[in-house]
Protein backbone atom coordinates (compact mmCIF):
# COMPACT_ATOMS: atom_id res chain seq x y z
CA UNK A 1 0.00 0.00 0.00
CA UNK A 2 0.94 3.74 -0.77
CA UNK A 3 3.04 5.06 1.91
CA UNK A 4 2.75 9.04 1.75
CA UNK A 5 5.35 9.72 4.12
CA UNK A 6 8.00 7.54 2.32
CA UNK A 7 9.86 10.12 -0.18
CA UNK A 8 12.21 9.48 -2.91
CA UNK A 9 15.26 11.21 -3.49
CA UNK A 10 16.10 9.51 -6.84
CA UNK A 11 15.32 12.79 -9.33
CA UNK A 12 16.19 16.10 -7.82
CA UNK A 13 13.41 19.06 -8.46
CA UNK A 14 14.67 21.49 -11.18
CA UNK A 15 13.71 25.05 -11.65
CA UNK A 16 10.20 25.72 -12.55
CA UNK A 17 9.73 26.04 -15.94
CA UNK A 18 7.80 29.18 -17.01
CA UNK A 19 4.15 28.80 -17.57
CA UNK A 20 4.13 30.39 -20.98
CA UNK A 21 6.62 27.44 -22.22
CA UNK A 22 4.04 24.66 -20.95
CA UNK A 23 1.92 25.94 -23.05
CA UNK A 24 4.27 25.23 -26.04
CA UNK A 25 4.84 21.44 -25.27
CA UNK A 26 7.35 20.76 -27.96
CA UNK A 27 9.60 23.83 -27.18
CA UNK A 28 9.17 22.34 -23.10
CA UNK A 29 10.74 19.30 -24.00
CA UNK A 30 13.40 20.51 -25.97
CA UNK A 31 14.03 23.24 -23.00
CA UNK A 32 13.97 19.98 -20.56
CA UNK A 33 16.07 17.58 -21.48
CA UNK A 34 19.25 19.59 -21.91
CA UNK A 35 18.91 19.98 -17.95
CA UNK A 36 17.74 16.73 -17.32
CA UNK A 37 20.48 15.07 -18.02
CA UNK A 38 21.89 15.81 -14.83
CA UNK A 39 18.97 14.27 -13.10
CA UNK A 40 18.78 10.83 -14.46
CA UNK A 41 20.77 9.18 -11.20
CA UNK A 42 21.30 5.44 -9.93
CA UNK A 43 19.36 2.50 -10.38
CA UNK A 44 21.58 0.23 -12.66
CA UNK A 45 19.46 -1.79 -14.28
CA UNK A 46 21.67 -4.51 -16.26
CA UNK A 47 19.80 -4.87 -19.33
CA UNK A 48 22.06 -7.09 -20.92
CA UNK A 49 25.08 -9.01 -19.68
CA UNK A 50 27.46 -6.91 -21.88
CA UNK A 51 25.57 -3.93 -21.61
CA UNK A 52 26.26 -0.91 -19.00
CA UNK A 53 23.06 0.89 -18.05
CA UNK A 54 20.82 2.34 -15.67
CA UNK A 55 17.43 2.10 -14.95
CA UNK A 56 17.24 5.45 -16.75
CA UNK A 57 19.92 5.12 -19.33
CA UNK A 58 21.35 2.20 -21.64
CA UNK A 59 24.13 2.24 -24.09
CA UNK A 60 22.34 -0.23 -26.34
CA UNK A 61 21.38 1.10 -29.75
CA UNK A 62 18.17 2.74 -30.15
CA UNK A 63 15.46 1.73 -32.22
CA UNK A 64 14.96 3.60 -34.69
CA UNK A 65 12.63 5.95 -35.39
CA UNK A 66 11.18 5.07 -38.26
CA UNK A 67 10.21 1.20 -36.37
CA UNK A 68 8.88 3.28 -33.12
CA UNK A 69 6.18 5.37 -35.23
CA UNK A 70 4.91 2.78 -37.47
CA UNK A 71 5.50 -0.85 -35.47
CA UNK A 72 2.76 -0.56 -32.97
CA UNK A 73 0.11 -2.08 -31.25
CA UNK A 74 -2.67 0.48 -30.21
CA UNK A 75 -6.23 -1.68 -30.86
CA UNK A 76 -8.07 1.74 -30.70
CA UNK A 77 -6.79 2.27 -34.04
CA UNK A 78 -6.19 -1.27 -35.66
CA UNK A 79 -5.02 -4.37 -35.01
CA UNK A 80 -2.74 -4.39 -37.47
CA UNK A 81 1.11 -3.39 -36.34
CA UNK A 82 0.34 -0.59 -39.13
CA UNK A 83 -2.86 0.72 -38.62
CA UNK A 84 -1.95 3.21 -35.92
CA UNK A 85 0.26 5.32 -38.08
CA UNK A 86 -2.06 4.71 -40.79
CA UNK A 87 -5.28 5.91 -38.68
CA UNK A 88 -3.29 8.22 -35.94
CA UNK A 89 -5.33 11.24 -37.23
CA UNK A 90 -8.48 9.43 -36.42
CA UNK A 91 -6.92 10.18 -32.75
CA UNK A 92 -8.00 14.08 -31.83
CA UNK A 93 -5.77 15.28 -28.83
CA UNK A 94 -6.86 18.76 -28.49
CA UNK A 95 -8.76 19.35 -26.37
CA UNK A 96 -7.48 16.59 -23.63
CA UNK A 97 -8.10 15.92 -20.10
CA UNK A 98 -7.66 13.52 -17.33
CA UNK A 99 -10.14 12.81 -14.25
CA UNK A 100 -9.31 11.64 -11.41
CA UNK A 101 -11.13 10.15 -8.75
CA UNK A 102 -11.47 7.08 -6.02
CA UNK A 103 -9.89 6.63 -3.08
CA UNK A 104 -8.37 10.31 -2.81
CA UNK A 105 -8.56 13.54 -0.74
CA UNK A 106 -8.62 15.51 -3.81
CA UNK A 107 -10.58 14.42 -6.88
CA UNK A 108 -10.64 16.54 -10.18
CA UNK A 109 -10.64 17.27 -13.61
CA UNK A 110 -7.86 18.45 -15.56
CA UNK A 111 -6.47 19.55 -18.51
CA UNK A 112 -3.58 18.35 -20.57
CA UNK A 113 -2.00 22.06 -19.05
CA UNK A 114 -2.53 21.26 -15.76
CA UNK A 115 -0.83 18.24 -15.58
CA UNK A 116 2.01 18.62 -17.50
CA UNK A 117 2.35 22.39 -15.79
CA UNK A 118 4.06 21.15 -12.36
CA UNK A 119 6.01 18.04 -14.06
CA UNK A 120 9.68 18.76 -15.48
CA UNK A 121 10.25 16.90 -18.31
CA UNK A 122 12.82 14.93 -19.09
CA UNK A 123 14.45 11.54 -21.71
CA UNK A 124 14.40 8.15 -20.15
CA UNK A 125 15.65 5.57 -22.10
CA UNK A 126 13.55 2.52 -21.74
CA UNK A 127 13.17 -1.03 -23.25
CA UNK A 128 9.72 -2.22 -24.03
CA UNK A 129 9.23 -5.38 -24.12
CA UNK A 130 6.13 -7.07 -25.96
CA UNK A 131 4.10 -10.19 -25.03
CA UNK A 132 4.54 -11.62 -29.07
CA UNK A 133 8.68 -11.53 -28.51
CA UNK A 134 9.67 -8.47 -29.52
CA UNK A 135 11.31 -5.64 -27.73
CA UNK A 136 12.62 -2.13 -28.40
CA UNK A 137 14.66 0.88 -27.02
CA UNK A 138 13.17 3.92 -26.76
CA UNK A 139 14.06 7.15 -25.44
CA UNK A 140 11.05 8.52 -23.60
CA UNK A 141 10.19 11.84 -22.52
CA UNK A 142 8.50 12.30 -19.69
CA UNK A 143 8.26 12.17 -15.73
CA UNK A 144 6.99 10.17 -12.60
CA UNK A 145 3.80 9.01 -12.30
CA UNK A 146 4.19 8.55 -9.05
CA UNK A 147 4.59 13.15 -8.36
CA UNK A 148 1.40 13.08 -10.22
CA UNK A 149 -0.45 10.77 -7.80
CA UNK A 150 1.03 12.41 -4.75
CA UNK A 151 -1.06 15.87 -6.22
CA UNK A 152 -4.89 14.08 -5.68
CA UNK A 153 -3.73 12.64 -1.76
CA UNK A 154 -4.55 9.16 -2.12
CA UNK A 155 -6.42 7.63 1.15
CA UNK A 156 -5.32 4.59 3.34
CA UNK A 157 -7.93 2.64 0.94
CA UNK A 158 -5.68 3.20 -2.51
CA UNK A 159 -4.23 0.01 -2.89
CA UNK A 160 -4.55 0.02 -6.65
CA UNK A 161 -4.37 2.73 -9.32
CA UNK A 162 -6.52 1.82 -12.13
CA UNK A 163 -6.63 3.43 -15.61
CA UNK A 164 -8.82 4.43 -18.63
CA UNK A 165 -8.22 5.75 -22.35
CA UNK A 166 -10.38 7.61 -24.74
CA UNK A 167 -13.86 6.22 -26.49
CA UNK A 168 -14.11 7.98 -29.46
CA UNK A 169 -16.36 6.70 -32.44
CA UNK A 170 -13.83 8.15 -34.87
CA UNK A 171 -11.53 5.00 -33.86
CA UNK A 172 -11.51 2.82 -36.45
CA UNK A 173 -10.60 -0.18 -33.77
CA UNK A 174 -13.12 0.72 -31.35
CA UNK A 175 -16.17 -0.25 -34.30
CA UNK A 176 -15.10 -3.64 -33.72
CA UNK A 177 -15.50 -5.60 -30.32
CA UNK A 178 -11.69 -6.52 -29.99
CA UNK A 179 -12.45 -5.43 -26.55
CA UNK A 180 -14.67 -4.40 -24.18
CA UNK A 181 -14.27 -0.69 -24.94
CA UNK A 182 -12.43 1.78 -22.95
CA UNK A 183 -9.31 -0.16 -22.56
CA UNK A 184 -8.52 -0.36 -18.66
CA UNK A 185 -5.55 -0.87 -17.23
CA UNK A 186 -4.31 -0.87 -13.82
CA UNK A 187 -1.04 -0.99 -11.27
CA UNK A 188 -0.97 -1.93 -7.37
CA UNK A 189 -0.04 1.23 -5.74
CA UNK A 190 3.34 0.30 -4.77
CA UNK A 191 3.95 0.08 -8.77
CA UNK A 192 2.53 2.76 -9.72
CA UNK A 193 4.77 5.35 -7.26
CA UNK A 194 7.75 3.49 -8.33
CA UNK A 195 10.39 5.97 -9.57
CA UNK A 196 10.86 3.83 -12.78
CA UNK A 197 7.20 4.41 -13.61
CA UNK A 198 6.63 7.01 -15.51
CA UNK A 199 3.98 9.15 -17.27
CA UNK A 200 5.23 9.33 -20.91
CA UNK A 201 4.35 12.90 -23.16
CA UNK A 202 6.97 12.09 -26.70
CA UNK A 203 9.23 10.13 -27.98
CA UNK A 204 12.62 11.25 -29.50
CA UNK A 205 12.52 14.51 -27.93
CA UNK A 206 9.31 15.37 -29.67
CA UNK A 207 5.79 15.30 -28.51
CA UNK A 208 3.86 11.93 -28.34
CA UNK A 209 2.78 11.03 -31.96
CA UNK A 210 -0.83 9.56 -32.15
CA UNK A 211 -0.12 6.40 -32.89
CA UNK A 212 2.34 5.92 -29.54
CA UNK A 213 -0.38 7.06 -27.27
CA UNK A 214 -0.63 10.88 -27.05
CA UNK A 215 -0.92 13.26 -25.63
CA UNK A 216 -0.60 10.99 -22.22
CA UNK A 217 0.64 7.38 -21.99
CA UNK A 218 1.87 5.12 -19.17
CA UNK A 219 5.54 3.24 -19.18
CA UNK A 220 6.49 0.44 -17.09
CA UNK A 221 9.54 -0.75 -18.39
CA UNK A 222 9.61 -4.15 -16.54
CA UNK A 223 5.86 -5.74 -17.13
CA UNK A 224 4.62 -6.11 -20.77
CA UNK A 225 3.64 -3.08 -23.34
CA UNK A 226 0.03 -4.06 -22.84
CA UNK A 227 0.56 -2.86 -19.64
CA UNK A 228 1.29 0.62 -20.58
CA UNK A 229 -1.48 1.77 -21.40
CA UNK A 230 -2.25 4.75 -24.42
CA UNK A 231 -4.61 8.17 -24.24
CA UNK A 232 -5.06 8.17 -20.99
CA UNK A 233 -8.42 10.04 -20.18
CA UNK A 234 -9.48 8.47 -16.41
CA UNK A 235 -7.10 7.62 -13.48
CA UNK A 236 -8.88 5.72 -10.24
CA UNK A 237 -7.82 4.77 -6.84
CA UNK A 238 -9.51 1.76 -5.69
CA UNK A 239 -9.25 -0.28 -2.82
CA UNK A 240 -9.62 -3.66 -5.15
CA UNK A 241 -7.64 -5.08 -7.68
CA UNK A 242 -9.28 -3.32 -10.62
CA UNK A 243 -10.55 -5.18 -14.15
CA UNK A 244 -7.78 -5.07 -17.38
CA UNK A 245 -8.74 -5.36 -20.74
CA UNK A 246 -6.37 -8.21 -21.73
CA UNK A 247 -7.11 -10.05 -18.56
CA UNK A 248 -10.87 -9.82 -19.05
CA UNK A 249 -10.56 -10.78 -22.33
CA UNK A 250 -8.63 -14.06 -21.64
CA UNK A 251 -7.89 -14.60 -18.28
CA UNK A 252 -5.70 -17.48 -19.46
CA UNK A 253 -3.16 -15.78 -21.13
CA UNK A 254 -2.97 -12.66 -19.44
CA UNK A 255 -2.46 -11.77 -16.08
CA UNK A 256 -2.90 -8.48 -13.80
CA UNK A 257 0.66 -8.24 -13.20
CA UNK A 258 2.23 -9.21 -16.65
CA UNK A 259 5.91 -8.87 -15.28
CA UNK A 260 8.37 -10.00 -18.02
CA UNK A 261 9.06 -13.77 -16.82
CA UNK A 262 10.81 -15.97 -19.30
CA UNK A 263 9.86 -18.92 -17.15
CA UNK A 264 6.48 -17.98 -17.64
CA UNK A 265 5.33 -18.76 -21.15
CA UNK A 266 2.25 -17.54 -22.86
CA UNK A 267 -0.22 -20.82 -23.53
CA UNK A 268 1.02 -20.29 -27.30
CA UNK A 269 4.28 -18.91 -27.57
CA UNK A 270 7.77 -19.05 -25.23
CA UNK A 271 8.83 -15.73 -23.76
CA UNK A 272 11.99 -17.41 -22.76
CA UNK A 273 13.97 -15.28 -25.97
CA UNK A 274 12.60 -11.54 -27.91
CA UNK A 275 13.90 -10.35 -30.98
CA UNK A 276 14.98 -6.45 -30.69
CA UNK A 277 14.09 -3.96 -33.38
CA UNK A 278 17.36 -2.43 -33.58
CA UNK A 279 18.24 1.17 -34.58
CA UNK A 280 18.87 2.70 -38.30
CA UNK A 281 22.13 1.26 -38.89
CA UNK A 282 20.14 -2.35 -39.49
CA UNK A 283 18.02 -0.94 -41.38
CA UNK A 284 15.07 -2.61 -42.52
CA UNK A 285 16.91 -6.19 -41.14
CA UNK A 286 16.42 -5.07 -37.86
CA UNK A 287 12.79 -7.04 -38.23
CA UNK A 288 14.69 -10.13 -38.90
CA UNK A 289 17.47 -9.80 -36.25
CA UNK A 290 18.28 -13.28 -34.01
CA UNK A 291 16.24 -13.95 -31.01
CA UNK A 292 18.00 -13.20 -27.65
CA UNK A 293 17.36 -14.20 -23.99
CA UNK A 294 14.74 -12.69 -22.28
CA UNK A 295 15.61 -10.55 -19.10
CA UNK A 296 13.79 -10.98 -16.13
CA UNK A 297 11.91 -8.44 -15.44
CA UNK A 298 12.70 -6.55 -18.76
CA UNK A 299 16.54 -6.48 -16.83
CA UNK A 300 15.31 -4.13 -14.35
CA UNK A 301 15.08 -6.51 -11.62
CA UNK A 302 17.57 -4.99 -9.12
CA UNK A 303 15.60 -2.50 -8.66
CA UNK A 304 11.70 -3.61 -9.00
CA UNK A 305 11.93 -7.72 -7.88
CA UNK A 306 11.47 -6.43 -3.53
CA UNK A 307 8.20 -5.56 -4.83
CA UNK A 308 7.41 -9.06 -5.28
CA UNK A 309 9.20 -10.85 -2.19
CA UNK A 310 7.35 -13.94 -1.35
CA UNK A 311 5.09 -13.97 -4.49
CA UNK A 312 4.30 -16.90 -6.50
CA UNK A 313 5.13 -15.22 -9.76
CA UNK A 314 4.40 -18.16 -11.78
CA UNK A 315 0.73 -17.98 -10.58
CA UNK A 316 0.70 -13.73 -10.65
CA UNK A 317 1.41 -14.09 -14.19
Amino acid sequence: MYNPEKKSALIPSSEITDEAVFRQRRTLIKASMTGAAGALLGYSAGVTANTSATGFRTSEELTSKKTVTTYNNFYELGTDKGDPARYADRLVTDPWSVEIDGECNKPGKLTLEDVLKPHDIEERIYRLRCVEAWSMVIPWNGFSLGDLLKRFEPNGNAKYVAFETIVDERLPGQRVPVLEWPYREGLRMDEAMHPLTMIATGVYGEDMPNQNGAPLRLVVPWKYGFKSIKSIVRISFTEKQPPTSWNMSAPHEYGFYSNVNPEVSHPRWSQAKERRLAGESKGISSLFTPKVDTAFLNGYADQVASLYTDMDLKKHF
